[in-house]
Formats: C-alpha cells, sequence, structure tokens
C-alpha cells in the first residue's frame, strides 16, 4: 500500500490542513504479468491491474470521529488493508471537532469538503472525478458528517455509510434543537446557530433533503449503521426512520453486542468496502468508456 500525509493550506479554513491519502498499490504491478513471474515472484501469481498513465481510483472520503485526526483512522482500524483488497483509494482529511459544518464561529469546514478538498484531490491525485465513483463513509461524528455532507450534496457521492453518527448533524430537527439547549456541550452551542435560528438554515439538512427530493435530484443510497449497545443508538435509528419516511434508499443496520468504539468502527469499514458500497474493485483506465 501507499499511505501519504499530504498538507496544504486551505483557503475554506484559511490555514493548512493534514489529509492521508490511501492507494491500494499492492494489487498493482509494472509489467504484463501474463507473460510469466519475474524479480521476487517465484511461483505463478494471478495476473494484477498493470500501472498506467492516467489512470484513476474509484475514492471513498473516509471521516474520522469527534477526538479524532486523519492518521488515528488507520492507526486504529485496518482500513488501509481493506482498502487494498477492494482496490479503491482513500481520503481522511483531519476535521477536528467541526462537524463539518460552516460554524457559528467562522470556520468553513463544509466548504472544505464539499467544494475545496474534491478539487484539490482529483486536481493532484489519481482520483475519478465522476460521481459514480465517489463515496463518503464515516465513524461518529465523521458519520454525521458523511450524512449531512451527502444529503446537502447529493451530487458528489453514489453512496453514503453513516456510522455511529449520533451527534451532530441529524435530519430531525427537532432533536438538535432540543440538544442545543438542553446539553451542556460548549462546542454544539459554537459550531452551530441558536436554536430558535435552526429551521431553515444551512443546519437543517431536513429542509434541505427535502427540497431536493421534491427537485428530482439523483440521491445516493445511504446506509446507517449503529451497534446494539451505543448510547447513541436511537438517535441513529430515528435518522434511519425519518430518512426512510421521506422517501430515500435507506438501509438500517444494527450489530448486536457493538459498543460506540474502534471495534465497531474497524467491522464497518471492512463491510462498507467489502460489501455494502458499490466498488469495481479495479483501476479505472483513460480508454475505458
Amino acid at each position: 500500500m501507499a499511505i501519504m500525509r499530504f498538507n496544504y493550506r486551505s483557503q475554506a479554513v484559511g490555514g493548512y490542513m493534514d489529509i492521508t491519502v490511501v492507494y491500494p498499490t499492492d494489487q498493482l504491478s509494472y509489467y504484463d504479468m501474463s507473460q510469466g513471474p519475474r524479480h521476487h515472484i517465484r511461483t505463478a501469481a494471478a495476473p494484477r491491474p498493470l500501472y498506467k498513465p492516467g489512470m484513476k481510483f474509484q475514492t471513498i472520503y473516509l471521516l474520522h470521529g469527534g477526538g479524532d485526526d486523519d492518521s488515528l483512522t488507520y492507526r486504529y482500524t485496518n482500513a488501509e488493508r481493506y482498502a487494498n483488497e477492494n482496490n479503491v483509494m482513500l481520503v481522511t482529511p483531519n476535521i477536528m471537532n467541526s462537524f463539518g459544518i460552516n460554524t457559528g464561529y467562522g470556520v468553513d469546514y463544509f466548504t472544505f469538503l464539499t467544494e475545496e478538498l474534491p478539487l484539490v484531490i482529483q486536481s493532484l491525485f489519481a482520483s475519478s472525478p465522476r460521481r459514480e465513483d465517489n463515496f463518503v463513509l464515516g465513524y461518529a461524528m465523521g458519520g454525521n458528517v458523511a450524512l449531512g455532507a451527502a444529503v446537502r450534496r447529493p451530487d458528489l457521492y453514489a453512496a453514503c455509510v453513516d456510522v455511529s453518527g449520533g451527534i451532530g448533524m441529524t435530519l430531525n430537527t427537532a432533536t438538535l434543537k432540543k440538544e442545543l439547549v438542553e446539553v451542556p456541550f460548549k462546542i454544539y452551542h459554537t459550531s452551530f446557530c441558536a436554536p430558535e435560528e435552526l429551521e431553515g438554515s444551512q443546519y437543517d439538512i431536513y429542509t434541505q433533503g427535502k427540497a431536493s427530493l421534491a427537485a428530482g435530484q439523483p440521491q445516493p443510497k445511504f446506509w446507517i449503521l449503529s451497534g446494539e449497545k451505543e448510547f447513541v443508538r436511537e438517535r441513529i435509528k430515528a435518522d434511519a426512520a425519518t430518512m426512510k419516511d421521506m422517501g430515500y434508499d435507506v438501509e438500517y443496520r444494527e450489530f448486536p453486542g457493538y459498543d460506540h468504539n474502534f471495534d465497531m468502527w474497524d467491522m464497518a469499514c471492512r463491510l462498507a468496502m467489502n460489501e455494502l458500497l458499490p466498488l469495481k474493485r479495479r483501476p479505472l483506465y483513460p480508454d475505458e468508456d
């Protein structure tokens, strides 16, 4: 595998951002293996796809949880290995405790995630720009970020996997409004708007999703996953139920014995890449249609 940490100055955020990028290089060959083994290969091996100029990869934007950063995702899960096995590229930006929104304190993380970051990644790396080749997957806070991004920008992603997303964005606006009043969580109050200003604002993804559905915009496929023991399980289930009532293609899955931790999130990353997401599991070559 090739794993790199890329740092650049973001105009949207107004500072330097760390982004971890993973390439599935273990599955590639620089020569045609059908012509026989070479170098360190001593026995006949299944031919691997070739490196070719202009080749691209399907890409998963993998979003970390609150209190984490882009490196922790790869230190605490096997996401890199699952990406290698499925021939898909991963992009994990360090979005800190931002909830992936344009915050009330003036830092535009949503603009960074949905406008700036895809353009930078698709310009500098071998990431396919086609909607059908892009997906968003997040755990904990990152699950809510993934959900909010996919609802607000359905043109960017073919599918979304929200894992354990129970703090932050929600399709149930009344729930967030209540939390902004009752939960003594200062970062909520500084990141989002005042409770009385929530409906119809940029943070009201129910209203935005409803308008998008009414306009007939193509929508991603959604999976919402929760562990049976998670303290935010009911909130997660409520998002799935609301989305189903709205008309989204959404599937909720609950996993017995799992809690709000990296055992759950590692399992979910593997499930998403091995089964849920519509991955082609090969490089995309420039001579393809």
